[in-house]
C-alpha cells in the first residue's frame, strides 16, 4: 500500500509501547480487527489516527466489518479511512473522532452496492 499522504504510521513496537501492551496483545488486536495494519516499506504498520487516548477507536471495528462486507481488502479500507471522502467533507477517520459512525458506515455500506 502506498503511504497516505500524511499519515503517521506506527510499528508494532511503536503499538507496544503506546497502548502499553505486550506484543501478543498487539498482534491479538490486528487478528481480532480492532486494528488493521498494512504493509508499509515493506514493515506491518498501523495509522497512529486509528488510536484514541492510547487505545484502538471502538468505532472502527464494525467499520472494518461493513467495509469488508461491502468488498474491501484491509489496505482498501485503511486507504478509504484515511482518504477525505466527498460524502462526509472530511476522512471517514475524522468523522469517526467526530461522533459521526452512523453516517461513516452509511457511506461505507453505499460502496459495496
Amino acid at each position: 500500500m502506498s503511504d497516505t499522504a500524511g499519515t503517521t504510521w506506527l510499528t508494532l513496537p511503536d503499538l507496544v509501547d503506546r497502548l502499553g501492551l505486550p506484543l501478543s496483545r498487539v498482534r491479538r488486536l490486528i487478528e481480532d480487527r480492532a486494528l488493521l495494519a498494512t504493509r508499509v516499506d515493506g514493515v506491518l504498520k498501523v495509522p497512529a489516527d486509528f488510536l484514541v487516548d492510547r487505545e484502538p477507536m471502538t468505532e472502527l471495528r464494525g467499520t472494518f466489518i461493513v467495509l469488508g462486507d461491502a468488498g474491501f481488502s484491509d489496505d482498501e479500507a485503511i486507504h478509504w479511512l484515511l482518504t477525505p471522502e466527498e460524502s462526509l467533507g472530511v476522512a471517514p477517520v475524522d468523522a469517526l473522532r467526530a461522533g459521526r459512525k452512523a453516517e461513516v458506515r452509511r457511506v461505507a455500506q453505499a460502496l459495496g452496492f
